[in-house]
């Protein structure tokens, strides 16, 4: 089932601009908001797993950080 959007505090002007855009589109506003989103999105390249592991490391490079066997010893200790 499609998920709803909603959009608060949009300034009028804009809304405006969207319900003309849609007007000479020839679909409702909420269809060019959708229409809006979707090529929006489709452009943007998602990164790669492997990109943000390297990233989160260079942000955490030099931290101590725990074992996640550690982690999970600990955890099951509290049981």
């Amino acid at each position: 089932m499609p998920a709803n959007l909603h959009v608060r505090n949009v300034d009028d002007d804009l809304i405006l601009r969207l319900k003309r855009r849609a007007a000479r589109h020839g679909r409702s506003a909420e269809a060019e908001h959708r229409e809006i989103l979707r090529q929006a999105l489709s452009a943007e390249v998602e990164p790669a797993f492997e990109e943000i592991a390297a990233k989160l490391r260079q942000m955490t490079k030099g931290r101590k950080h725990t074992p996640a066997e550690d982690l999970l010893r600990e955890g099951r200790n509290e049981r």
